[in-house]
């Protein structure tokens, strides 16, 4: 299999489009032949980004929403299959971080965090997932965190939205498989996105990063790295490639050993 182009003439939706983890998806979808729809709330770096890859000869649309809005949603499924095709990959990537302690979380810092993380995947999930079963194939793939297995001080939210997401991920695969669809999870440490970088800017709290915390009760990373997008992207791909054909309900961890294997 010539595995450069290895997603050619399939339709890929990609939430969280704009930049980080999302933007890397998408390119590297769309470098193996895909066609790309990138959602994202940031408007013009949306589109602009959208305008790149089609510069460089690759189909892309970008379709700005609210991912809170689940009319959005629908409308937003229905433009991806009119102008690029039925759509064969899912990749939800669009997250949101509301860090705090859990008893000073406030209720719309709760409400958000499982609103994007958690019943916006539902919802596009459900939304895409119809059609790939009147179909019969059809890939799923989100971008969880290790946060989902790991307690965080000051990331209640996140993690349980997270964790959420991990174990409908994991129903949805298993409703879906007499269907040949497959639902997988890969779930990322620290990786140099804007959302990382508000938390570890400088040398120095990216080395306090890598060598973890004991006050904090984290690990640090055995390989000696922050990810980057592109590590997260590769194993996106490879879980929404006919190379894993025969895995799904499964969570790759992609965090350089942080927790343990856990």
């Amino acid at each position: 299999m010539n595995t450069q182009l290895e997603f050619h003439d399939k339709t890929a939706l990609i939430t969280g489009g704009a930049q980080g983890i999302g933007a890397a998806v998408a390119r590297a979808l769309a470098q193996q032949g895909a066609r790309v729809a990138l959602i994202d709330h940031q408007a013009d770096k949306l589109e602009t980004f959208a305008h790149a890859l089609r510069t460089e000869g690759k189909q892309a649309i970008a379709i700005p929403l609210d991912l809170r809005e689940g009319a959005a949603i629908t409308a937003a499924v229905a433009r991806t299959e009119q102008e690029l095709g039925p759509i064969d990959l899912l990749v939800n990537v669009a997250g949101i971080l509301r860090s705090g302690g859990a008893l000073e979380l406030g209720d719309a810092d709760w409400e958000d965090s499982f609103a994007i993380n958690t019943t916006a995947i539902f919802r596009m999930c459900r939304a895409v997932a119809r059609g790939m079963v009147e179909r019969k194939q059809g890939a799923i793939v989100t971008v969880g965190s290790n946060a989902a297995r790991t307690p965080r001080l000051g990331m209640a939210a996140y993690a349980a939205s997270k964790a959420a997401t991990a174990h409908y991920m994991r129903c949805l695969a298993l409703e879906l498989a007499p269907h040949g669809i497959r639902c997988n999870t890969v779930s990322p440490g620290s990786t140099d996105t804007a959302m990382q970088r508000a938390f570890a800017s400088t040398p120095e709290q990216i080395q306090s990063v890598l060598n973890g915390s004991l006050e904090r009760y984290r690990l640090g990373i055995p390989l000696g790295r922050i990810a980057t997008p592109e590590d997260i992207a590769e194993a996106v791909c490879f879980l929404a490639s006919e190379r894993a054909r025969h895995i799904t309900m499964h969570d790759l961890c992609v965090d350089g050993g942080a927790t343990l294997g856990g």
